[in-house]
């Protein structure tokens, strides 16, 4: 139990922000798993016009910390490349 009163604040603080924290975590898990299904029932038209949202949204949950800004990127990079490469 907090002692303090700023303590207490804290642990009211922290179990907001771990709700938000899931929320995007869910979020990311979502929009990974939408380009995934896009990918590999090769529905390539819709993983092209998808992948502006995909990148906004994994840069979105990136800059707030929730995963890492570089684990983003490489997500993204790979769908990409996946993309482009299918499209030969």
């Amino acid at each position: 139990m907090p002692n303090t009163k700023s303590a207490r604040r804290r642990v009211r603080r922290v179990k907001i922000q771990t709700q938000v924290n899931r929320i995007r975590k869910s979020k990311y898990k979502a929009a990974v798993k939408q380009m995934s299904i896009y990918l590999s029932s090769n529905k390539l038209k819709e993983a092209r016009e998808y992948l502006p949202k995909f990148h906004s949204q994994l840069m979105k949950i990136a800059k707030t910390g929730v995963i890492n800004k570089k684990a983003a990127s490489r997500k993204i990079s790979r769908v990409a490349k996946k993309i482009h490469k299918s499209k030969k």
